[in-house]
């Protein structure tokens, strides 16, 4: 990993840290709650998101004038430099508004769009989730802990998280997940962006969602994959543009994952 790289994922820690304080302004705390959607699909926003995007937004640019950012308030500033950042400031505002503390900010380091390195900072739980080209670790406090996939977890015995059945935007994808999911031995609902880090850290076996955006997955992409696990689309594709993801906590696991959506789309004759 060049200099460059490790001073940026640095700076990315550093800025996370004090972008988690502001987020705790505003958490466990009366909040207005804007519902960006209006057509019955909830989805919300508070100045939380927007006020730690900004922030986020605007120190990259101070430090790195020549760097994109791509965030999910505030959209795309193009840059010149071969890097950019993709922010997510509150992934998790359905969980954020409830008190619930399975929220994080997410920031990936992108170099040509592909993100080389990925963070989360859940700070009520004073936790950082971080992904490099050279290994993934958790920070929690003073204490630094390497993270591993569960290199032996196969479909029988996994544990499978989704943080809601509404995250599948259509009835056939969430008849395939419930299919797969018959096939692990526990299936919990909840989590965002926190059970992905739970199956960096060996905790989690298997995460299967629909309907993300980029900017959901980009982030936890590096973290998983640096700590061993696989991160993809339905069909084995890349899972950095969202939409129906399955990460897992090694290859054959993935394979399975995959093979029992596949045999689930052939049970209902898709």
């Amino acid at each position: 990993m060049s200099g460059e790289i490790r001073d940026a994922i640095t700076f990315g820690e550093q800025l996370l840290a004090q972008a988690g304080r502001i987020a705790l302004r505003y958490f466990r705390q009366p909040l207005e709650v804007i519902d960006k959607d209006g057509n019955g699909r909830f989805d919300p926003v508070t100045v939380a998101d927007r006020e730690v995007e900004r922030f986020i937004g605007n120190a990259i640019r101070e430090r790195f004038p020549d760097h994109g950012t791509v965030g999910e308030e505030h959209g795309v500033i193009a840059g010149t430099s071969r890097f950019s950042w993709i922010i997510d400031p509150i992934d998790g505002t359905r969980a954020f508004i409830s008190g619930m503390p399975a929220w994080g900010i997410l920031l990936g380091l992108r170099e040509h769009a592909r993100c080389i390195a990925g963070l989360m900072h859940q700070p009520y739980l004073d936790e950082t989730f971080v992904g490099t080209p050279d290994g993934a670790w958790m920070q929690h406090g003073s204490e630094r802990r390497e993270l591993h996939t569960r290199q032996d977890a196969r479909l029988a015995d996994a544990i499978l998280y989704c943080t809601h059945p509404s995250i599948f935007p259509f009835p056939s994808e969430l008849a395939d997940f419930e299919y797969a999911a018959a096939r692990c031995r526990l299936m919990r609902y909840g989590g965002d962006c926190y059970s992905y880090c739970l199956l960096a850290l060996g905790q989690v076996d298997l995460v299967i969602e629909g309907g993300l955006q980029a900017y959901d997955i980009q982030p936890l992409i590096p973290i998983i994959e640096a700590a061993g696990g696989v991160v993809s689309g339905r069909d084995g594709d890349s899972a950095a543009g969202g939409g129906f993801v399955v990460a897992a906590a090694n290859r054959t696991l993935h394979a399975e994952a995959l093979a029992v959506l596949r045999e689930a789309a052939a049970a209902r004759g898709a």
